[in-house]
């Protein structure tokens, strides 16, 4: 499983910035990086070098953010891999609550990460059917 960073920040002009920025400033590479907004607020997911030390900068600098573990899962980098994944998943009737796909720099392959209730039994589970599951994006 891997550690990912979730801020809730106000959706407005220069957000993001003052996040990459305070992250910048404290030596932090983010690897992925989702957001979700709604009209007034937003989550931005995001798995960065070191979790404890972005959520702590962020902290300090008035953002409300948490840390949790998602599943992530190597696919194949040609059409249908994702289909792939999702079929499985659908077949063992695993309920997930929201997956996105980044990049690994080292094995230059797609990356399906996944939010799912008991990520233990998913990653046993896709592991069993062939997929690599990893413990760290590079």
């Amino acid at each position: 499983m891997i550690r990912q960073l979730s801020i809730f920040a106000e959706n407005k002009k220069g957000a993001m910035n003052r996040i990459t920025q305070i992250l910048f400033d404290a030596g932090i590479n983010m690897n992925t990086l989702i957001t979700n907004d709604s009209a007034e607020f937003g989550i931005i997911r995001m798995l960065v070098s070191d979790t404890d030390a972005a959520s702590e900068a962020l902290l300090a600098a008035g953002y409300m953010c948490h840390s949790d573990y998602v599943a992530a899962a190597e696919i194949g980098d040609e059409c249908g891999s994702l289909n792939g994944l999702l079929s499985v998943i659908s077949d063992g009737n695993i309920n997930m609550d929201y997956i996105y796909v980044t990049y690994n720099t080292l094995s230059r392959l797609p990356v399906a990460i996944l939010k799912a209730t008991d990520l233990m039994e998913v990653e046993e589970f896709l592991q069993a059917r062939g997929y690599k599951t990893l413990e760290r994006i590079d």
